[in-house]
């Protein structure tokens, strides 16, 4: 695939010395959904308000579609929609003229049936005539998104789209990119829920400390870095793992009746047989068995409190 956006050694120092970016290099796919996790204060907001020319670069440089920031902004610029993360929207505009208005400042000609498609896109069309503070927050952040689109972006950044909005409007969210990404537009989003990445993405960047750790194809990323755990129930409760199963990587639960085995799927060999074998050895009867598998979140904690060590291999 082609890179829409490059981002080459990105550096942004504030006044005090305090480094928000550390010499970022990304370069994000045109069509796809990049997924940029990070927690508070990872540099998350800070790359995206430096890649849509908000803040400026301490150094480093970006392109999108091959127009570069300081020589051609007004062209690169174009090519973005921004979705920030604060709802800041005038309450007594009507949602049409709102959005009809975001497409005049990019200097773009009317053009009434692009904002209709727009606004029935986002199920907005019927509350076009609305005042903006009569709308629901989930409303208010799809007029954000239609604000965004007004222009006919070919790159849209979302800044946490569906930060206070219930489970409800979060799914009909989800289902929204979606359709945006079958539209053929590209799309970064950073997020707080990981369950939101997990559904969504097709590649998963982790950023923390103004570093960015990994960009990875997000079922590889699952694959590569997952563990697998295999719970073990018993016929009857014990008090205690016996010693001789010490070697095993075991938790008892605290009624007594399973244990689990946590192994990584990357190794030769699980361990399983010879657990299997070790129990029975014990006198321990089995009931049933069951696998499960990391979640992103499990990865997403392990790297960002250093638990775990990305390789290199499949990073961008």
């Amino acid at each position: 695939m082609t890179a829409i956006v490059d981002i080459k050694s990105l550096r942004k120092v504030y006044k005090g010395g305090f480094e928000a970016l550390k010499g970022v290099d990304l370069q994000i796919e045109e069509g796809e959904i990049l997924a940029l996790l990070g927690p508070n204060g990872a540099g998350k907001t800070t790359l995206i308000s430096t890649i849509c020319g908000i803040t400026d670069p301490t150094s480093g440089e970006v392109l999108v579609a091959g127009h570069n920031w300081r020589k051609a902004y007004r062209q690169a610029r174009g090519l973005i929609g921004l979705v920030p993360q604060e709802i800041n929207l005038e309450g007594f505009d009507r949602v049409i003229n709102s959005v009809r208005f975001s497409r005049g400042l990019f200097g773009m000609k009317p053009d009434e049936a692009h904002i209709e498609k727009v606004l029935r896109q986002l199920s907005l069309w019927d509350k076009k005539d609305a005042r903006i503070r009569e709308l629901s927050g989930g409303m208010k952040r799809r007029v954000l998104i239609a604000k965004a689109l007004s222009h006919e972006p070919r790159v849209l950044f979302l800044d946490e789209p569906t930060a206070g909005v219930d489970v409800a409007l979060r799914k009909g969210m989800w289902d929204t990119v979606a359709e945006l990404k079958a539209n053929g537009v590209t799309i970064i989003l950073t997020t707080h829920y990981i369950e939101e990445a997990e559904a969504l993405a097709d590649r998963v960047g982790v950023i923390n400390g103004g570093e960015l750790l990994l960009v990875e194809d997000k079922q590889r990323l699952m694959e590569r870095m997952g563990r697998k755990q295999l719970t073990i129930e018993l016929q009857e409760k014990i008090d205690s793992i016996p010693a001789s199963l010490s070697e095993f990587d075991l938790e008892l639960a605290p009624d007594g009746r399973s244990v689990t085995y946590s192994y990584d799927t990357r190794g030769e060999r699980t361990g399983i047989t010879k657990l299997l074998a070790g129990l029975s050895e014990a006198g321990i009867v089995l009931r049933d068995l069951k696998t499960s598998q990391s979640s992103l979140e499990d990865i997403f904690v392990g790297l960002v409190e250093g638990g775990t060590t990305p390789s290199k291999e499949g990073a961008a």
